[in-house]
């Protein structure tokens, strides 16, 4: 299936994994790739050397040439050296969770790098597309993460109708049927967090996957009581307790989750300060919310890596409540793909018996 999307990525199908941070490292990316979509590795987590091993790794797991993406922080200290690297190692796309500057957006599309910034309202696409974007993923309030409160199906025409570049539609797909539907809204394609999490290739523990699998939509929740910001993931007693939990409690967690991030990600005080500063930057933003923002990768990697679940967070689309298996991602993007073209030609056999002659 061919779009503007595929044409301007190199991929064979419209179909993204998106960067979730401790989730989608090289073999989930790289098990994306060969499948034909295109896998983004998550680089917040990762100091700069591991992001560097982590780009050789999939290009060792992947045919030479092979697409695929790294996700950046566009308010992180070290963008530009990020940016350097995706340059230097010859990654084809670029995706941002907040908007890249105009500046940084000109630097990686003269080294040939596409510029796919994520977006959660129309006039961020606007934006983004006036400084020279490639492309863009609108997510909708159903995805998991850090989420808005306005449906896909409400979201994604109107980036439609307000931009023109290809627009990447996300939250709430999981089949072929959706990848139909967003395409019917005027998207190029489709892009997956939850789904991907939930495959063979993930390597998320079994556990977590099975409290994923377990779940209904209604065990899907927003709250605000990891990092000040709605996020949306599986309700837990974990995450009962954290909205139980005062303001105090909340902002000691939050400093012993910092000085453990520090060591993880390699920043120094000053650079997280820094990093923070950036955070708050042209946004509503308290001080205890940019503080709390060190909560978000600890509790997730408490989960995502470490199997802790009565530890850890675990980010969730709405879309989990219906997931039931763990193919591959090869076997995932063949059955969306199979299944979007069996709904294509239902709709087919659709129109031709409405426009039969009548009986008689």
């Amino acid at each position: 299936m061919r779009t503007a999307f595929t044409e301007l990525v190199g991929v064979e199908h419209p179909v993204v994994q998106t960067g979730m941070g401790w989730v989608a490292g090289p073999r989930l990316v790289s098990g994306a790739a060969n499948a034909g979509a295109l896998g983004i590795l998550a680089s917040a987590t990762m100091t700069l050397d591991q992001l560097r091993s982590a780009v050789r790794e999939v290009k060792s797991r992947t045919p030479d040439g092979t697409p695929f993406g790294v996700n950046l922080r566009a308010d992180a200290g070290d963008a530009a050296e990020r940016a350097r690297l995706i340059i230097d190692e010859g990654v084809r796309v670029a995706s941002f969770a907040l908007a890249p500057s105009k500046e940084l957006i000109a630097r990686l599309k003269d080294a040939g790098v596409v510029v796919i910034p994520s977006i959660g309202a129309r006039r961020h696409a606007e934006k983004v597309a006036a400084w020279g974007a490639d492309a863009v993923i609108v997510q909708g309030g159903e995805g998991g993460g850090h989420t808005g409160d306005v449906a896909t199906t409400v979201l994604l025409p109107q980036v439609v109708d307000a931009v023109d570049i290809p627009v990447i539609a996300a939250g709430g797909f999981r089949d072929g049927r959706g990848l139909v539907a967003a395409l019917a809204h005027g998207a190029a394609g489709i892009a997956m967090g939850t789904r991907f999490l939930l495959t063979s290739d993930s390597t998320v523990p079994d556990a977590v996957k099975a409290e994923y699998l377990r779940a209904t939509v209604k065990d899907v929740t927003v709250t605000t009581a990891v990092d000040g910001l709605p996020h949306r993931m599986l309700r837990t007693e974990l995450v009962d307790s954290l909205e139980r939990a005062g303001r105090t409690r909340a902002l000691v967690r939050a400093v012993r989750h910092a000085a453990g991030f520090r060591r993880l990600s390699g920043l120094s005080w000053p650079q997280m300060v820094r990093d923070g500063l950036a955070m708050k930057h042209g946004k509503d933003l308290s001080w205890s919310q940019v503080l709390l923002a060190a909560n978000t990768p600890m509790l997730l990697k408490a989960s995502m890596v470490e199997g802790r679940t009565d530890l850890g967070v675990m980010a969730s689309g709405q879309v989990a409540g219906v997931i039931d298996d763990l193919p591959s991602c090869a076997e995932l993007v063949s059955r969306v793909m199979a299944e979007a073209q069996q709904t294509l030609e239902a709709l087919e056999a659709l129109h031709s018996l409405r426009t039969l002659p009548p009986p008689g």
